[in-house]
């Protein structure tokens, strides 16, 4: 038998692996051949078995982190690719999701729902079926998206009845970062879906039931506020029911701040210095250095939106421009420094803001209503109409449009396209009590004063407390002759209102006195028609009021005064003029007004 070294010194096993076609003459009897064989296939598939494992334990868990970088850098590609290998290494469930988490942000949304759908725990797995949800919902295939989340009901408020969908997770998070919890985005999606199928009563039961199930969905409670699906009660209660973390008390006020802010002035105010004293110690050695939110930029914002609705403009407009300069695409501030723009005709200032939103969000529904805005302002109501409608067309949902939309028609006294738009409004947003509030309004100007008073009534079961309402009611009351339920009804309107009062304010001040008038409680009317003088100036229908009120005392000197202070507002304002005539012919028969002389100083002021 021969060595097992040939000629050249090498082993036969060598040779015929390595070089079979050069050394094809060397003999090699078969059963050293086959031990050879034998002992070479051996030490390779050991080989293979050994770099295997250090793979498993090593490279994959390399390929995962580059994975993880990937999608950090938005290489969304490279992402897919790596990822794609992994779930191959392992076919691990948890290396299957993170490549469906690829794919899903790659908008591959069809292969990631093919690969969820493929794999045996999507119906068991919680996140599976969310991820997959989730593609459904980029597909806009709200139905399917439903019925992969499965079946579930909800109560009237908000709490889930059938929650085994939710329970054993099959991925844990590895970090210890605080995680919303699985149910509450579930049910946000749910919300979405519905909302997408125009069941808006089912989208507001499920965003409620996403907010109750993990406070950290603010999503959830954006959708609630921004649609307008709750009244101020429904708010209200809504955050009462809120389970929130020891650590999360500034996380409750600052909801309290988001939500419709028609409380007493007091509480508003103590809100927002609760939340500005709020601070948490930074990572600085010096423990006296402290963090608030006192310059942040939402809650500025949510100050901004109470100053607007307290009727304050000027200075709703100058915290708005502040808190522009600082971030020019805070799209909530910028909606407010449009409103206050418009309250204060400042027309310049919406052009500007018109043709910057146009130019970098030309498919928001925000920059098209304030190209309407502009137009409405400088009374170009057709045009302002025309995109007003557009913003409508290109989010059904945005309130703010629908609004303006039907005050353009109101404003040209187009009242059934006006009380259209108020009424889509009305349907869209049941938790904004404008578009009803508006109706009446029109109902009012069209002297139906009994579904006028309807329509004001609803509004204010929608919104309690807002003085708007009240001051409508008696109007209404008013001019259905009800003079003693119209001044409860001022009165009321100027006991919601934050002192001082501001000139916003002066046509509820100079109607109350106008039902004073009426009641024959002179003195009473005189002291409030005083009071929305030192609010305007400029008020044609206070002077007249109050030189009539002075007329009817018998006081001609202070009549005549008042009615020439009208008349020099308004020279051909036709019962003023009546009245001056009748004044100095009264104080002709009458003589002098033996009580001029102790007013005199007082008139004249």
């Amino acid at each position: 038998m021969r060595t097992n070294t040939d000629t050249y010194g090498l082993p036969p096993n060598f040779i015929l692996f390595n070089f079979p076609s050069r050394f094809q003459t060397v003999e090699t009897p078969s059963e050293e051949l086959g031990v050879s064989i034998l002992y070479c296939s051996t030490n390779l598939t050991s080989f293979e078995l050994s770099k295997s494992m250090r793979m498993r334990e090593e490279e994959i868990e390399k390929l995962r982190g580059v994975v993880r970088d990937c999608v950090s850098k938005h290489l969304y590609s490279s992402a897919i690719f790596f990822a794609d290998k992994v779930a191959a290494f392992t076919e691990d469930p948890a290396d299957v999701y993170m490549q469906a988490q690829a794919l899903f942000l790659g908008r591959h949304f069809r292969r990631a729902f093919h690969l969820l759908n493929a794999s045996k725990i999507v119906l068991r797995d919680p996140r599976f079926r969310y991820l997959a949800a989730k593609c459904l919902e980029e597909l806009k295939e709200w139905d399917q998206c439903l019925m992969m989340l499965g079946d579930a009901k909800v109560d009237e408020h908000g709490n889930v009845l059938d929650n085994k969908d939710h329970s054993g997770m099959y991925l844990d998070k590895d970090s210890e970062d605080r995680e919303i919890n699985i149910a509450a985005a579930t049910c946000f999606l749910r919300g979405k879906a519905y909302e997408a199928l125009e069941n808006r009563t089912q989208a507001r039961l499920w965003y409620k039931a996403a907010i109750k199930a993990d406070p950290l969905c603010y999503e959830a409670l954006e959708c609630l506020i921004e649609s307008h699906m709750l009244t101020c009660d429904e708010e209200s209660s809504l955050l009462l029911s809120l389970q929130f973390g020891p650590e999360d008390g500034w996380l409750s006020s600052f909801y309290a701040c988001l939500i419709k802010k028609y409380d007493k002035e007091n509480i508003i105010e103590a809100r927002f210095k609760e939340l500005e004293r709020e601070s948490c110690n930074s990572e600085s050695y010096d423990p006296s250095f402290t963090r608030t939110l006192k310059t942040n930029t939402d809650l500025l914002a949510c100050k901004a939106e109470y100053y607007h609705q307290c009727g304050e403009y000027q200075k709703c407009f100058e915290l708005t421009s502040v808190l522009l300069e600082k971030d020019p695409f805070h799209l909530k501030s910028t909606l407010v420094h449009l409103a206050a723009a418009m309250e204060l005709g400042h027309s310049n200032e919406l052009y500007l803001m018109a043709c910057n939103l146009v130019k970098d969000y030309p498919q928001k529904a925000l920059s098209w209503f304030a190209v309407g805005c502009y137009y409405y302002c400088i009374k170009k109501y057709d045009q302002s109409r025309r995109y007003f409608s557009k913003a409508t067309s290109l989010d059904g949902t945005f309130a703010p449009a629908w609004i303006g939309y039907g005050n353009a028609y109101a404003a040209q006294e187009e009242g059934d396209q006006a009380m259209s738009a108020y009424r889509t409004g009305a349907r869209l947003f049941p938790g904004c009590h404008l578009p009803t509030l508006y109706i009446g309004m029109e109902y009012m100007r069209t002297h139906s004063f009994k579904l006028a008073e309807q329509f004001f009534v609803q509004a204010k079961t929608i919104c309690s407390s807002d003085p708007l309402v009240y001051n409508e009611l008696g109007v209404v009351a008013y001019d259905m002759k009800e003079y003693n339920k119209a001044a409860w009804w001022f009165e009321k309107t100027l006991a919601c209102i934050p002192s001082p009062l501001s000139e916003m304010w002066e046509p509820t001040v100079v109607n109350l006195a106008h039902s004073y008038r009426k009641l024959k409680m002179y003195r009473e009317a005189i002291m409030y028609y005083e009071k929305a003088l030192a609010l305007s100036t400029r008020s044609l229908s206070t002077y007249a009021g109050l030189a009539y009120t002075y007329h009817l005392q018998d006081h001609f000197t202070a009549a005549i005064t008042y009615y020439h202070k009208a008349l020099w507002l308004k020279p051909d304002d036709q019962f003023c003029t009546e009245m001056l005539s009748l004044a100095l012919m009264d104080e002709c028969q009458n003589g002098m007004d033996p009580k001029a002389d102790l007013r005199r100083s007082e008139v004249f002021v």
